[in-house]
């Protein structure tokens, strides 16, 4: 069964032309010489993203491969101007993330509900001969072209957002977690790679409280080199405030495993790194006392660590205390004032994109619709009305 879960979307945009405007000169019954009157060219149609909030995938823009806005009407006689072409509006959701698909190279950024981005300007309506008279030259006969439209194709990447991010090997619990604290329902079952695309759930807190947890398929050791499913889900917690790493209990060396993931982290994006953390030691409905306040001593010590058992219910409400804490703290909301002062977003790097689409089955090439050739401006055209 095919996934409605799309992140990534390649589209080839194309603007309008603006019109042409006219030339043409005032020959009628009572006005024999009545100048030129020829109008102006209408604008070409713009391409704009828009944030909707009731988007949560571009499953909508999947199979939209090609999206163009309209021409610009050309001028006429009597100073008529050309209508303009309507704009086209690509509704995304909030999160997403656009790039140049030719050159990878980062183009905007639509983070909330309502934004408008100007992604290809409709092209300006060429002045009709009217616009040049003068008093040297009365009867111009000459009109300027419609501005060319603009082309692009262009990558819409979907990054999730969340306050906290779940980050584990798989069958390290993730899922379970995210069902137990709120009402969402991922897959759940006893074998690696169960969760196969990202998921949200709301978690609610004290004083009808809460937060946005994300759940994300698990990433093994390489991951970075391609193995499991790679890096590729990893760019839906770079958006998250804080990052809940999650071990297993029965897990032979926790702090290894620990170390591993925030290897991966540092291979993906280093500044992932920067986020506070706190580590989840799950399923310790299988230890006893003893054994969890000797596993406390070989744990790194320079972030909260809490056992938990989603299954028994066992420390969650502690692990939603620190997650609250950690959330709200001073240093935490320093750190996501600075990052939107001086956000930096990174060039995509095009041969992973490339592996990306077509582990999707996706074709990476969009076949290219060439618009007939602009017509040569006419010299000029008289509107010949019989005199009787």
């Amino acid at each position: 069964m095919e996934s409605n879960f799309v992140d990534y979307v390649k589209i080839l945009c194309r603007s309008g032309k603006g019109g042409k405007g006219s030339m043409h000169l005032k020959h009628v019954k009572y006005n024999p010489n009545g100048g030129p009157d020829g109008g102006d060219g209408g604008k070409g149609g713009s391409i704009i993203l828009r944030g909707n909030h009731n988007y949560w995938t571009l499953l909508h823009l999947k199979y939209e491969r090609h999206i163009f806005a309209e021409h610009g009407g050309n001028g006429g006689k009597d100073k008529c101007h050309g209508t303009d072409g309507k704009d086209v509006y690509i509704d995304v959701p909030c999160g997403t993330v656009v790039y140049n698909a030719e050159t990878g190279k980062y183009i905007c950024d639509v983070t909330y509900d309502g934004q408008e981005v100007l992604l290809l300007k409709g092209g300006r309506g060429g002045l009709g001969n009217f616009q040049f008279r003068s008093a040297t030259n009365q009867a111009p006969r000459y009109a300027q072209p419609g501005e060319p439209m603009q082309e692009m194709t262009i990558i819409l990447e979907l990054k999730l957002l969340a306050d906290v991010g779940l980050v584990g090997f798989p069958n390290a619990g993730k899922s379970t977690l995210v069902s137990a604290l709120s009402n969402a329902r991922p897959k759940i079952a006893n074998y690696p790679f169960t969760t196969m695309e990202p998921s949200l759930g709301i978690v609610g807190y004290r004083d009808n409280k809460s937060f946005v947890m994300a759940d994300i398929p698990g990433i093994i050791e390489g991951a970075s080199e391609g193995k499991g499913l790679g890096l590729r889900f990893l760019r839906h917690i770079e958006r998250n405030s804080l990052l809940l790493f999650m071990v297993p209990g029965d897990t032979d060396d926790i702090k290894r495993e620990y170390d591993i993931l925030l290897n991966e982290l540092r291979q993906f994006n280093p500044e992932m790194l920067d986020k506070h953390r706190v580590l989840a030691v799950t399923k310790c409905d299988l230890l006893d006392d003893e054994l969890i306040e000797m596993l406390r001593e070989t744990l790194p010590g320079d972030l909260p660590v809490v056992f938990i058992s989603a299954v028994t219910g066992f420390g969650l409400e502690e692990l939603k205390d620190v997650l609250w804490r950690e959330l709200n703290a001073e240093s935490n909301k320093l750190t996501a004032v600075m990052a939107e002062d001086t956000l930096v977003h990174r060039d995509k790097d095009m041969s992973r994109f490339a592996e990306e689409m077509a582990d999707e089955g996706e074709d990476e090439d969009i076949e290219y619709i060439d618009e007939d050739e602009i017509e040569e401006l006419d010299d000029f055209e008289y509107d010949d009305e019989e005199v009787k």
